[in-house]
């Protein structure tokens, strides 16, 4: 019942934060921030979120997008990381602030149903142990993977990077990788700096077979804001590579 009253409320306010936003224009980086940041009125610290329109096919191997970025001034997120380790490896983890450590008691807890954590890292060794739990965590995005720094040996290096700031991406079906780069209460030219380093490491991951236009479409919007859409030049600084 309270939804159905409150309802007029935030329509109300939906409104107000698409005022002054024209959908049909490319703005550059930092007037983008600008606006996104102005519109983030939510009671709790909205998330700033980026998504990118890539001229891929995701379907085929070789157009496949998928990588790390570390944000130089975080994310702003609390991660709660878990880490596959043994022996010293497994007191290194510990060392590094990892939430979970553990082996055979770890994937125990998994297959129990018992998720609580964002990010998952493994020793090598680790992940023919890993791999029983391919099912549970590879929908969830959360299997270990060497190609976006979760599987290896530097385990400290590993769990203080999710901790700092490592966002992993992947392109969906429809060629969008999404992801959230920041807090609305970061100071503007720190967002546009974390805007930079996500979209130059999605540049980076450029595959292959990719033809065409790669880099298409920019967007960014805070967690209840609406989307303002980005010059892709302002973003890369001197067009596309």
């Amino acid at each position: 019942m309270s939804n159905v009253k409150n309802a007029p409320k935030l329509a109300k306010r939906v409104a107000k934060t698409r005022e002054g936003v024209d959908r049909t224009k490319l703005y550059g980086l930092d007037e983008a921030v600008k606006m996104v940041k102005d519109r983030a009125s939510a009671k709790f610290d909205e998330t700033i979120e980026i998504a990118m329109n890539l001229g891929v096919d995701p379907r085929h191997a070789d157009q496949m997008v998928r990588g790390v970025c570390n944000l130089p001034n975080g994310s702003g997120r609390t991660v709660r990381v878990a880490v596959f380790a043994r022996g010293a490896k497994a007191d290194e983890a510990k060392a590094a602030g990892a939430d979970i450590v553990g082996a055979d008691d770890l994937v125990e807890t998994i297959n129990g149903g018992t998720i609580d954590f964002d990010r998952c890292i493994a020793t090598p060794d680790m992940m023919g142990l890993v791999g029983r739990l391919g099912k549970v965590l590879g929908p969830r995005g959360l299997m270990p993977n060497p190609r976006v720094g979760t599987v290896t040996m530097d385990i400290a290096g590993a769990v203080k990077a999710s901790k700092g700031g490592a966002v992993e991406f992947r392109v969906e079906k429809a060629g969008i990788v999404h992801a959230g780069i920041g807090k609305a209460s970061f100071d503007q030219v720190k967002l546009a700096e974390n805007i930079r380093a996500f979209v130059d490491a999605v540049n980076k991951a450029k595959p292959s077979g990719a033809k065409g236009t790669y880099l298409q479409r920019i967007a960014i919007s805070s967690t209840m804001g609406p989307g303002v859409k980005v010059e892709v030049a302002s973003v890369v600084g001197g067009g596309q590579q």
